[in-house]
């Protein structure tokens, strides 16, 4: 590698001058994009959670809003994701865009959503996710898949009324984790990536550039 091809800008060279003051509005841009690009589930995002004690697990989840008070997703609250934010309510989360070189990681503290959002959010899912959200037990033992299946059967028994409204359970709803810090990561050559990332600083946020 010549000094010439260090110096050169690369494609997608990040440069902190062509970024929001907004980190949320940064992100918008970037998801826009990958959505644009036709990016396999743009809004996947893997969920990084630590009990009490600091064992921490992580999954992915899908994304399901954003604005300037945080980004959203939805899960049973006697989930095992649920039972280590409510003892140690901070998070962190990461989306991958491989295709066009790029990463999000966000951190921050978390906080469930409103009932009326998750009403909504509820009410606005397919007739047989509803189902599911109220037959599975997430994270718990069951004997089978047939135990499951049975479950919904009876549910769509019920509720099998065109137009007849499935109730949220108590059970299920959102989260919202509110960001302290969000980061964003372009591939470079040779390895030489930039990041650039966003500080909570007071009401206001503070763009600095790390090392890859």
């Amino acid at each position: 590698m010549s000094s010439e091809q260090l110096s050169r800008p690369h494609a997608g060279c990040l440069d902190e001058r062509n970024f929001h003051a907004d980190p949320v509005e940064q992100f918008r841009t970037w998801l826009s994009e990958a959505m644009s690009a036709g990016i396999h589930e743009p809004c996947g995002m893997a969920l990084g959670t630590t009990t009490a004690d600091g064992r921490p697990s992580v999954r992915f989840v899908l994304m399901r809003g954003f604005d300037s008070r945080g980004f959203v997703f939805y899960t049973h609250y006697d989930s095992r994701k649920a039972a280590e934010l409510e003892s140690n309510p901070r998070g962190a989360l990461a989306f991958y865009w491989h295709e066009q070189g790029r990463q999000v990681r966000i951190e921050g503290a978390v906080e469930r959503t409103s009932a009326e959002e998750s009403d909504a959010y509820f009410d606005s899912r397919p007739f047989g996710s509803r189902l599911s959200a109220i037959a599975s037990p997430q994270s718990r033992v069951v004997a089978n898949r047939g135990e499951l299946e049975q479950a919904v059967r009876e549910l769509m028994s019920r509720y099998r009324h065109a137009g007849e409204r499935v109730p949220r359970p108590d059970s299920w709803g959102g989260y919202r984790l509110v960001p302290q810090a969000i980061e964003f990561w372009q591939r470079g050559p040779h390895r030489l990536h930039d990041r650039l990332r966003y500080a909570r600083r007071g009401e206001g946020w503070v763009l600095e550039r790390l090392a890859p």
